[in-house]
């Protein structure tokens, strides 16, 4: 028997949530979007409350709990604001769990507790300017030097890069073809020769901290190294796969977000002597929205499930993100009609919605991409 309630502890977790966007984010969002500047104070106060170390065990400062409270969590964020979710995805989701899964005690000891706190932030140090979706065969390299490795190159759209402590970072470290020759490296961003700019005018995510990375002859020592030599692909990829579920919930939480407000306005605004809720076409818009939150969080929920019960998920991770981040662009948009003028100015939520919604089908893998990636799991064709 499949049961889909939630626990207490997760019921508790999401409350937690739901009561923090709406103290710490909510009373803001317009603000921070305008201004293209989340309070930077909020990684501290989303440390506090413990959604930095979901998942991370408690020796490693970490809050503990299973990736569905994780996910319950993400939501919520998204909900209330992409740009701060996106702050947990990527320190937690693809930089903390990373260094959790394949760190040695060193590492972990080093960088965990500051992460989970809020003392640190990360960021995931992937894609290049002539480098997305084909990241096997990124430009960045690392050359060894007696006990060191240099490292040179760039790496462009880069979530949290002018906030982050350390950067999850992939560059070339041997000359072996393709993603063969790719390893990890965990960099401080206050390494000599590390360069940051912020990018501004983004249509989404706007109070995100979205940034250029040049590395010019960065020195680590080779203990900077994450998981094997020649490994770092893997290490991305295995990032990737539990970060398009923490897309997926931020997704929901859009989507969630869009049918609220259409709820809402929909409930208030008269046109022809009534509510426009009365009007069959609205209540068309209003039910596709519903539609698309339950299908995506749904299929959201199963990719938690399958990794807390250690099962293969990657190809279940991007079935959700595939349809969470597309069915967030029509509930967003959907929303927006229901609105109709109104949605069209900053002063409702609906446009925002939007802008963030796009973008979420572009990055942790287009969607394109994604349907790749199922296709090739579905038929045992490589596919590319």
């Amino acid at each position: 028997m499949v049961h889909l309630e939630l626990s207490e502890e997760q019921v508790a977790v999401q409350q937690l949530a739901r009561d923090f966007v709406a103290g710490e984010i909510a009373p803001y969002v317009a603000e921070w979007d305008r201004a293209e500047a989340v309070d930077r104070g909020i990684v501290k106060r989303l440390g506090e409350v413990g959604f930095l170390g979901l998942t991370i065990g408690e020796e490693y400062g970490g809050s503990g709990g299973d990736h569905l409270a994780y996910c319950l969590v993400t939501e919520e964020l998204g909900r209330g604001d992409s740009s701060v979710r996106g702050i947990v995805s990527v320190s937690l989701g693809l930089v903390a769990k990373t260094v959790a899964h394949w760190g040695n005690e060193e590492q972990k000891r080093r960088w965990l507790p500051g992460l989970t706190s809020g003392e640190y932030l990360s960021c995931f140090g992937l894609t290049e300017p002539g480098t997305g979706s084909d990241a096997g065969n990124l430009a960045t390299r690392a050359v060894r030097d007696g006990d060191d490795y240099v490292i040179s190159g760039s790496k462009m759209f880069i979530t949290n890069g002018t906030w982050a402590d350390v950067v999850l970072l992939f560059a070339r470290s041997t000359d072996a073809p393709g993603h063969k020759g790719v390893s990890a490296f965990l960099v401080p961003t206050d390494a000599a020769g590390l360069s940051r700019r912020e990018i501004h005018g983004k249509l989404g995510l706007r109070g995100q901290a979205t940034a250029e990375l040049v590395l010019d002859g960065v020195r680590v020592p080779a203990s900077a190294m994450l998981g094997p030599e020649g490994k770092g692909f893997a290490v991305a990829m295995s990032a990737l796969a539990k970060g398009r579920m923490s897309v997926a919930a931020g997704c929901v939480g859009i989507a969630q977000a869009a049918l609220d407000a259409a709820v809402s306005y929909a409930t208030e605004r008269e046109q022809f002597g009534k509510a426009i809720a009365h009007h069959q076409l609205v209540q068309e818009l209003i039910s596709d929205i519903a539609v698309d939150v339950d299908a995506a969080r749904l299929l959201t929920w199963r990719v938690a499930d399958l990794v807390d019960r250690g099962l293969p998920f990657a190809t279940e991770s991007s079935k959700a993100k595939l349809f969470a981040s597309e069915a967030a662009v029509r509930a967003a948009n959907n929303a927006l009609q229901v609105f109709g003028g109104y949605g069209y100015i900053d002063e409702y939520p609906v446009g925002k919605l939007l802008r963030d919604a796009r973008v979420m089908t572009l990055y942790e893998g287009t969607s394109q991409i994604q349907k790749l990636v199922i296709g090739r799991a579905l038929t045992g064709v490589s596919a590319f």
